[in-house]
């Protein structure tokens, strides 16, 4: 429809986004700070009540551009989704998580398709971009939406752009990381092009929904597979009494043909641990195991077992026992300097510790109370860091490497450090008392 296609031009149309997390909510300010009038959906009433009183509930995404939007009536807020009906694009953020028995758990972006389905109307634009396997929007979406009787590439058009989301990167934001597009038709891509091409600073086309779903697992699977790598090259090089971080540092100075990935407690945040799960379910529809896939991630879960493991042999090294020793857990965000602890391996040694009759207690500047998590329901709040805390505590576990830490302090108070990050390389002082894993 030329109607719609003008609309998005003149940036008059509305856009609708379903899913107001650690997606939806970047692309919601980078669509109003492009100048489209907005509504923003979520079925958390917390949520829209904390934006609403000029609060953000996601630390590294601030509220200013929020408030902006919202006191210039640029934004509408709800939790009705009969308000689907007025907006012209409409982009679905909603999480894509695992069943217990890994399993994709599609039910979010299932409701979601049927409440859009339920307001679709002529000159509608749907676009998906939550991370799932190849075949989700045509299998899924487009066969829910074919029963309202409106023909997708002429009635309506339907996309997927997958999200390239990076909580706390300095560098790159929503404006400017290339955008992946893949329509159903000609015509869908068409229109999901155009509205990407006036918030975002590059759009790469690509033939299809298909392809576009896999360029998203393909980019997450090659992260969880080298960082495998490098995790079980740790396990080695510690056994070699070869350090590592100086190996992969080394190695780094390749000009070519060489990327530094580094070791660590474990995969966290939602998308590398969650992903590979979501091909290799899918390959088993065409009679193909990805043994290699399954294997990194045998390795990468296997991660928190051998921070366990480097601590029970270092109170025993020091006449202790695991079980009844006090253990101070740092960081359980996923990645350094953030609030983000979705799938945190942090959340696993805890788990690992306690079942070993450790008392755990835990220090994190960005989460100040733990969550409910898919797996785990801990009641625990952090601890303030001070020397009478790192003197009670038989060790300290660097799960997560913030920037506000002071190694050098910790390691000078603290009898017993683990560090699973690397992050006291530079400590000169007191290193008898620091155990990498």
């Amino acid at each position: 429809m030329p109607e719609l296609l003008d609309k998005i031009q003149s940036k008059k149309a509305t856009v609708g986004i379903i899913g107001l997390g650690y997606v939806g909510l970047p692309l919601l300010i980078r669509f109003g700070q492009a100048g489209f009038p907005l509504i923003g959906f979520d079925i958390d009433t917390s949520k829209i009540n904390t934006l609403l009183h000029g609060s953000s509930y996601i630390k590294h995404i601030p509220i200013d551009p929020i408030n902006g939007l919202l006191q210039q009536k640029q934004l509408d807020l709800t939790i009705s989704f009969e308000r689907l009906r007025d907006a012209d694009c409409v982009l679905i953020c909603v999480p894509t998580p695992l069943t217990e028995k890994l399993e994709p758990d599609l039910r979010f972006v299932i409701n979601t398709t049927e409440a859009i389905a339920t307001y679709l109307r002529p000159g509608q634009l749907v676009i998906l971009e939550s991370t799932t396997y190849p075949g989700t929007t045509e299998e899924l979406m487009l066969t829910r939406f074919q029963r309202t009787g409106l023909q997708v590439g002429k009635d309506y058009y339907l996309a997927f752009s997958p999200e390239r989301e990076d909580p706390g990167n300095k560098n790159f934001h929503t404006g400017n990381i290339p955008k992946v597009v893949g329509g159903i038709t000609p015509a869908c891509l068409e229109h999901a092009c155009l509205l990407y091409e006036n918030a975002v600073t590059e759009v790469i086309p690509v033939s299809s929904t298909k392809v576009a779903e896999l360029t998203k697992l393909l980019e997450n699977i090659y992260r969880s597979v080298n960082i495998a790598l490098v995790n079980e090259l740790k396990i080695l090089s510690q056994r070699m009494d070869i350090d590592i971080w100086e190996v992969i540092e080394a190695a780094s100075t390749k000009p070519f043909g060489f990327t530094p990935f580094y070791p660590g407690p474990g995969l966290g945040g939602h998308c590398i641990p969650i992903d590979p799960f979501y091909l290799s379910w899918k390959a088993r529809e065409f009679d193909l195991t990805p043994r290699f896939i399954e294997l990194a991630g045998q390795v990468n879960v296997s991660m928190p077992y051998y921070v366990l493991e480097r601590t029970t042999e270092a109170l025993n090294a020091r006449r202790k026992c695991l079980n009844g020793a006090h253990i101070l857990l740092l960081g359980v965000a996923y990645k350094k300097d953030i609030d983000d602890d979705r799938e945190s391996p942090s959340y696993a040694v805890m788990q690992l510790l306690m079942d070993r009759g450790a008392v755990v207690h835990y220090n994190d500047p960005h989460i100040p109370k733990l969550k409910p998590g898919r797996k785990h329901k801990f009641q625990l709040e952090s601890v303030q860091l001070t020397e009478a805390v790192l003197g009670q505590m038989d060790a300290v576990i660097i799960l997560t490497d913030h920037s506000s830490y002071e190694y050098q302090w910790l390691v000078q108070h603290a009898s017993l450090v683990v560090d699973t990050r690397n992050a006291t390389k530079e400590v000169k002082e007191n290193r008898d008392r620091i155990v990498k894993a």
